[in-house]
């Protein structure tokens, strides 16, 4: 997710009113209503937390889905069909949607009117049989009305009806943490990713609209509109799910990946910025060339890598990453924003948390690799610092890895003061892999990610999709212990699942130095250190949480001079 929020100065807000009825088949209306309102509390309304019974009995195979966007009243038509298999026994289908549209009529894979009930968020529609395990089932859903308005996106999202510098009508959506059903029914939690989704999006003509996956053309309508139709040809997370319209310009780039193959990248951009895109899209093949290096071929190779132009500052939607930083170079001279959301391009996309509970997965990870790119580009002092700064951010008040099921609210919305949560699973997650890369060496740790990514060589030449996965903190710290041939568990039990930072306690007396760890919980910390004495650098073994070293009195003493080790400071 965007590491911050921006507010675009210029940004002209479209409205809508309350009620308006389903968009008609024919032209795109010219009313003007007004927004319909946020959902009131993103910590209840929000994704994922504890499926229920009927949620858990089936899982998505693919969407279609069908959006029809009219700029001139801010109203949306769509039409979805769900395509799911059934895990469990089941009487009821029941799919997430906001009470915010009207639901016309629901019908099975051969045209059959089903009834159905719209509570609240939900969807409960009942099939003409029950459904036995191994079945596989579709429903079509048409609907239609004014989907909310975003409060403050990407963290608070919706739709965004807005315009460019020039008076043109620039929309996009961002569902991270209310959920995809903000615009269209869906199985709403993590731990269910369609194998492949149809995206077609009809605006009126003249404007553009970029979404996930390959092109597959554009269909000139008798209407004045345009529908721009899309294939997501592997898994895909619902919230990375975005419509993002507007007059946009393409600069195109072709990308040699590690892998052998070329890579269409395209920065879809706003035309007033064109100049300013050019020198984007060189940027962004340096940073694709940073993360191949690093962690393997980036993974939607079948399909695109995509950038758009948004007024929100951004997001990871897969394979059309949303970018809305206004060009700014952070302090050590690269676009952050970008580089950032590139990441979750492997870390949330490729391999993707489950649970809520587990997401410092995408955004420690997504973190990390900032001070990784900075050591690479202005070395190892420039990577401290940032490191530094990560650190002394940290509040360590919750676990980085609570237990689950938590929705995203829970997240990302606690306490309420701060409206990322207390963005531990961001910074905290970056300095406890700082560390976790002390400890273990960089001829590990690095490897230690890649295959994280890439379990073997050969998985880094699959395109189809059977490389991308769920996975769990369990799980990667399984990963890590089997890589680095020890068991790490204590190390993750007091950095990610509790709050608390351990304690060095340093005692110097005559010619004896005595370091001791006072962990959290008394939990055990064989956490060894490095000392620094009279200019050469020792690392001190303390397998149980002690160690003494024997030093001349006279000697000056350093203890973790690099301050590799995330503790108390």
């Amino acid at each position: 997710m965007a590491i911050a929020c921006l507010a675009l100065p210029g940004l002209e807000v479209l409205t809508n009113r309350p009620g308006s009825p389903a968009l008609p088949g024919g032209a795109l209306a010219a009313q003007a209503p007004a927004p319909i309102a946020p959902r009131p509390n993103p910590r209840e309304w929000s994704s994922g937390g504890r499926l229920i019974p009927e949620q858990r009995a089936y899982d998505v195979t693919y969407y279609d889905l069908a959006f029809r966007v009219d700029p001139a009243d801010s109203t949306l038509q769509g039409d979805a069909t769900i395509h799911a298999r059934v895990v469990a026994p089941l009487r009821w289908i029941v799919v997430d949607l906001d009470s915010a549209f009207t639901v016309d009529r629901v019908t099975d894979r051969d045209g059959a009117a089903l009834p159905f009930e719209h509570r609240r968020l939900r969807l409960w529609i009942r099939p003409a049989a029950p459904l036995a395990q191994g079945q596989t089932f579709a429903v079509r859903i048409r609907y239609g009305g004014q989907p909310r308005v975003a409060a403050r996106p990407p963290w608070i999202g919706g739709f965004q009806w807005a315009r460019t510098p020039n008076g043109d009508p620039w929309i996009a959506t961002t569902t991270v943490n209310e959920g995809a059903d903000l615009f269209w029914p869906v199985k709403d939690h993590p731990s269910d990713k369609a194998d492949s989704v149809r995206i077609r999006i009809t605006v009126p003509r003249g404007l553009v609209a970029a979404s996930n996956g390959r092109p597959l053309g554009v269909d000139r309508n008798d209407d004045g509109t345009a529908t721009w139709n899309w294939l997501v040809s592997t898994p895909i997370s619902n919230y990375n799910v975005a419509l993002n319209i507007g007059p946009y310009r393409e600069v195109t780039r072709r990308y040699p990946s590690v892998a052998g193959d070329t890579i269409p990248v395209t920065y879809w951009v706003l035309p007033e910025n064109v100049a300013q895109g050019e020198k984007l899209a060189d940027e962004i093949l340096d940073h694709l060339r940073f993360y191949e290096n690093l962690l393997g071929p980036y993974p939607f190779r079948a399909d695109k890598y995509g950038v758009v132009e948004t007024p929100h500052l951004g997001m990871e939607h897969q394979t059309i990453i949303a970018y809305g930083n206004r060009y700014q170079a952070n302090r050590y001279g690269f676009d952050e924003l970008h580089q950032h959301e590139l990441a979750h391009e492997w870390f949330g996309n490729l391999i993707t948390a489950r649970d809520w509970s587990d997401y410092w997965l995408h955004e420690g990870f997504g973190t990390y690799m900032q001070p990784l790119y900075v050591e690479r580009t202005r070395g190892p002092e420039a990577y401290r610092e940032m490191i530094l700064t990560q650190w002394k951010a940290t509040r360590n008040r919750r676990p980085v890895a609570e237990p689950g099921p938590l929705t995203a609210g829970e997240v990302y919305f606690n306490p309420p003061d701060f409206l990322a949560g207390d963005g531990d699973i961001y910074g905290k997650g970056s300095v406890v892999l700082h560390t976790l890369r002390f400890l273990v060496g960089d001829s590990l740790f690095f490897p230690i990610l890649r295959r994280w990514l890439y379990p073997t060589p050969a998985a880094e030449r699959v395109t189809d999709g059977s490389h991308v996965r769920l996975v769990s903190t369990d799980d990667f710290v399984a990963h890590a212990s089997r890589m680095a041939r020890r068991d790490l568990r204590w190390f993750f039990e007091v950095y990610v699942r509790q709050p608390e930072l351990p304690r060095l306690e340093v005692t110097r007396s005559g010619g004896t130095l005595r370091l001791r760890w006072k962990a959290p919980k008394g939990l055990p910390f064989p956490m060894p250190i490095e000392v620094e004495i009279d200019g050469v650098t020792r690392r001190i073994p303390m397998p149980g949480g002690a160690a003494t070293v024997r030093v001349a009195p006279q000697s000056r003493v350093a203890v973790d001079p690099g301050e590799w080790v995330f503790r108390v400071r």
